[in-house]
């Protein structure tokens, strides 16, 4: 038995142009209020990544003490193999911060009470840094 599509079916095979400019618009303003909606979270996992790095450099600056009783002069020396003959303690990939921006150090540490180097990252409504108050 042979099925005979009407002329009308057939016509209706596809899309019109129509049909598919709304179905992209539609696409194009959920994508837009889902980017809008997204952004503040991406400033906000940025911070948490500063954070944690901050911590990974102030631990890697105690491992530094500990292997060549100092701290070191600036943080490049954590990158480089050490006096002491070990080898490199972080990658220098990991020296810059979120932003792309080098971590900011001071081996008298002011801000710790000259008891560990201060570490700290600048962001542009704030500073966050490793520490006690620092947000």
């Amino acid at each position: 038995m042979i099925v005979r599509h009407s002329a009308k079916a057939a016509a209706r095979r596809g899309f019109t142009l129509l049909e598919v400019l709304v179905v992209v618009a539609i696409i194009v303003v959920l994508a837009g209020v889902g980017v809008f909606a997204l952004m503040p979270q991406l400033d906000v996992a940025k911070e948490r990544i500063a954070k944690a790095k901050l911590q990974a450099l102030t631990q890697a600056t105690e491992m530094y003490k500990l292997n060549n009783d100092d701290y070191p002069a600036s943080l490049e020396q954590l990158a480089q193999p050490q006096p002491s003959g070990h080898p490199a303690i972080i990658q220098a990939d990991q020296l810059l911060d979120p932003w792309n921006q080098p971590y900011g150090y001071n081996p008298a540490g002011p801000n710790n009470g000259g008891l560990k180097p201060d570490l700290w990252c600048n962001r542009p409504d704030k500073q966050i840094g490793n520490w006690p108050g620092s947000k």
